[in-house]
Formats: structure tokens, C-alpha cells, sequence
């Protein structure tokens, strides 16, 4: 087996909670694609994160967290600047993000600094999340992009606090759009759908990216499950399992680790109904991260999910 190159943000995310009847937050690693990589160690998958992390104690916590996972930081870089800080609230179990720090030091990467060697040896290529709204980092996501010779997986993971009016939007979208076409897995969730083709049905989406080039495309739906848009095939809903969601922080992130690492185990599935099977995993995944407070930390191993949903 081999491994998943994971390009993207590490932060610390400051959740908001009480303790004594006061109101704290509670640091906790996170990023989304860092969750994605945390959770492919987690269910057995190799993965390497790439990314650029700050040079102060916060980053120090993020690498022995990451290296105690078995994530690999051989593409991580080091730069100067504090590590950048996500505070968390929430209505309901939906997450709200406020992002804080400039410049943000996940977005330091820069092409000249990416490991291409690790890039072009990886079987899986993830490339997404806010750093494709800063310009080093979408150059070095390009680049990682272009260099690929294995399969390329997407997912915009969109915060519209990080986008400055329609035209931020407008360009994201170009850049979903062009990344979308060499894909050969999307992942997206339904919020990430809306804001970027309002009015358009999870189906449309799915089914316009694939019109645009991606191979398979996924939209998770919350506790509705999700849509799967597959070669040779219409859209079909695949259900969630039941659970008491606590936090939904990461979940969206662990079906994509889930989906990498089976990618890495048996590549993309020949048929439709290859796909759902695996989505269907995914989401048995995502609802057990649902269940437990937190992102990366919550991600399961293999034998947890089937030790939840036996019986």
C-alpha cells in the first residue's frame, strides 16, 4: 500500500465550552486538512501532511500531535509567524469558524518550498480548504496538482468568512472549477454546494462537476447522509446512520480520510455500487467523529467503527 499526500492548513482551533459554570475555550489541533490526514492514519491509510506550520509552541503541540497519529511531516515547513487561531462556536452541532492571525501561517507554503519528490510519489493527491484563498498556497497547490501522478482528490471545504464579498466568491469558483476538471474524487458538503450554486439541488452540483471533469463526486448532507455521483450512474442518496451528534466538527473531513483510505487499499472502485459501499463506510465513520467532542481528535480507527455499528 502506498501513501496520501495531504496539502492544506494546520491550526489550533479555540472551541467555546464552560467549565464551572464559566465560559472557556477549549484549545484543540485542527484544519481540515489535517483532520483528512489524521483520519487516513486512523484507518490504517499512510499519510504525509504538506503544509506550512508557524515556529512557536502552538506549532510544537501540532507536530508531536500529528507525529504520535503517524501522519508524516517530511513536506511540512517551518515558517516565521505565530500559529493562526479558529475560534469555534456553535448553533446546534454545526461549527462556526472566526479565523485570526495575519498572515496566517498555514498559508506560508510557497511552489519553491513544496517537496515534489513526495508529491509525485504519493497514490493520492488531496489538495483543498481556505489555502486556495491565499496566493502561495493556491501556486503551491497548482503545482502539487500538476505534478500528481496519482489519483487527485478535491474538496473546497469553503468559510465564507474568509471571502471578501462576490467577487472572492466569483473566484473560488473559477478555482473549484479548476480543480474540479482534473479530479478524480470531489468531496463537498451540502453548505459548501449552496454557497457556491445557490439554488442548484445537491444532485445538480454533483452532476455539474462531473460535467467539468471529476471522475466521482460526493456531497455529504449531515445527518441526511449524502449524494454520490459516480461514472455510469444518476446521483443516489446514501443514509446516515443514526447517532446522538454532539459535534460535528470534522466529520466532513473524516468521510473524505475515510474515502482516501480505501482509495489507497483498493484504488477507485470499477462500479456505481462500489461507491456507495465506501460512502456508506464513510458516513458510519463520520457519525461516530459526531459523537465525541472535537475534530482530530475524535477520528476512529477501523476496529472503533465496527465495534460502534456491530449488531
Amino acid at each position: 500500500m502506498g501513501y496520501a499526500v495531504v496539502l492544506g492548513e494546520a491550526l489550533v482551533d479555540l472551541l467555546d465550552g464552560e467549565c464551572e459554570c464559566e465560559p472557556v475555550y477549549r484549545q484543540a489541533i485542527g484544519g481540515g486538512p489535517l483532520n483528512v490526514a489524521v483520519a487516513v492514519s486512523r484507518l490504517g491509510g499512510a499519510a504525509q501532511f504538506v503544509g506550512s506550520l508557524g515556529d512557536d509552541a502552538l506549532a510544537g503541540r501540532i507536530r508531536d500531535f500529528l507525529e504520535t497519529t503517524g501522519v508524516g511531516l517530511s513536506g511540512a515547513v517551518t515558517v516565521s509567524a505565530p500559529t493562526a487561531l479558529a475560534v469555534v462556536t456553535h448553533a446546534g452541532a454545526e461549527p462556526d469558524f472566526r479565523f485570526y492571525g495575519e498572515p496566517p501561517s498555514y498559508a506560508l507554503l510557497t511552489p519553491e518550498r513544496l517537496d515534489m519528490a513526495l508529491v509525485e510519489g504519493a497514490d493520492v493527491l488531496y489538495c483543498g480548504s481556505i489555502v486556495l484563498l491565499r496566493p502561495d498556497t493556491l501556486a503551491a497547490a497548482r503545482r502539487a496538482w500538476g505534478l500528481a501522478t496519482g489519483l487527485r482528490v478535491f474538496d473546497p471545504n469553503v468559510r465564507p468568512r474568509l471571502l471578501d464579498g462576490p467577487e472572492a466568491l466569483a473566484g473560488l469558483r473559477e478555482v473549484v472549477a479548476e480543480f474540479a476538471a482534473g479530479a478524480h474524487l470531489v468531496k463537498l458538503s451540502s453548505a459548501d454546494a449552496e454557497l457556491l450554486y445557490p439554488g442548484e439541488p445537491e444532485e445538480g452540483v454533483a452532476a455539474y462537476l462531473r460535467e467539468l471533469g471529476a471522475a466521482t463526486v460526493v456531497v455529504t448532507l449531515g445527518a441526511a447522509g449524502a449524494v454520490v455521483a459516480a461514472a455510469g450512474a444518476d446521483p443516489v442518496r446514501v443514509p446516515a446512520p443514526k447517532v446522538d451528534a454532539v459535534d460535528a466538527t470534522g466529520a466532513g473531513d473524516s468521510v473524505m480520510g475515510a474515502l482516501i483510505a480505501d482509495l489507497l487499499v483498493d484504488g477507485e472502485p470499477t462500479e456505481p455500487a462500489g461507491w456507495v459501499d465506501r460512502v456508506a463506510f464513510a458516513l458510519r465513520v463520520a457519525g461516530l467523529v459526531c459523537e465525541s467532542p472535537g475534530g482530530a481528535t475524535a477520528m476512529p480507527t477501523r476496529a472503533q467503527v465496527a465495534h460502534r455499528y456491530s449488531g
